[in-house]
């Protein structure tokens, strides 16, 4: 049996904060509160937590701020947005940022805490699980032991969910994944819905991976199916 995880709650609604914190506390984690956001951000950077969840609507510092420099300054630190139902800009600009999951406002207590358990599942999983230390494709490196990534010897800067996703393709080289596969084997959940986080987050990766993101070279679109990740022999020729 693990240790409690300790999550970190930036929400500066005491009555969500209080809900949130008693069921998380409920499913056996350790729990601390901030209902401010440059309070929030000192407590993530001086501390150590596994998981932060974050309003963007906070006093101080707003929550998309937070988010930016967390993943400057912790890329592997997940990070779960809370975005108001109405802010369709909002939700992507905060995976834009590098949030690894996100909830609208309101949301369901149950669906916040299943959420927080498949990320804590999908670290576990890949943690437990015997994976190559390299990975070599082409003109791309991957070390899974150090969570780097070098394009053609040049080190690429990802956050914890987009590095997950590139090594996931890269295990399977050829393989096409829908989005809701890729959901369910890289965030560990399936939910109608959420697919476009996926597509934000293949974008992302497309932006930092790729000398042109229209033409990309790793993570290949097929058209009404899903992505796949070239072959070896693809990649060299």
């Amino acid at each position: 049996m693990h240790a409690p995880r300790k999550i970190l709650v930036v929400e500066d609604d005491p009555d969500i904060s209080a809900l949130v914190e008693l069921h998380l506390v409920d499913a056996g984690n350790d729990v601390v509160l901030s209902s401010d956001g440059r309070d929030g951000l000192e407590r993530a950077l001086d501390q150590t937590f596994d998981l932060v969840i974050l309003d963007i609507m906070l006093p101080g510092v707003d929550g998309l701020e937070i988010c930016r420099r967390l993943r400057a300054e912790k890329p592997e630190l997940p990070i779960l947005m809370l975005t108001a139902r109405t802010t369709e800009l909002d939700r992507v600009l905060g995976l834009e940022m590098g949030a690894d999951d996100y909830l609208t406002k309101p949301f369901s207590v149950r669906e916040l805490v299943a959420r927080v358990k498949a990320i804590f599942r999908r670290i576990e999983v890949f943690d437990s699980q015997p994976q190559p230390t390299a990975l070599t494709l082409g003109p791309l490196q991957i070390d899974t032991d150090a969570r780097r990534v070098l394009i053609d010897g040049d080190p690429v800067d990802l956050t914890a969910r987009e590095f997950d996703l590139l090594a996931f393709f890269a295990r399977h080289p050829g393989r096409v994944f829908t989005r809701g596969q890729l959901l369910d084997k890289v965030w560990g959940y399936t939910h109608e819905g959420y697919e476009h986080t996926v597509n934000t987050h293949i974008n992302r990766l497309r932006g930092k991976l790729e000398a042109d993101p229209s033409h990309p070279r790793f993570i290949l679109t097929v058209w009404g199916v899903g992505y796949r990740f070239p072959t070896t022999e693809e990649l060299t020729t």
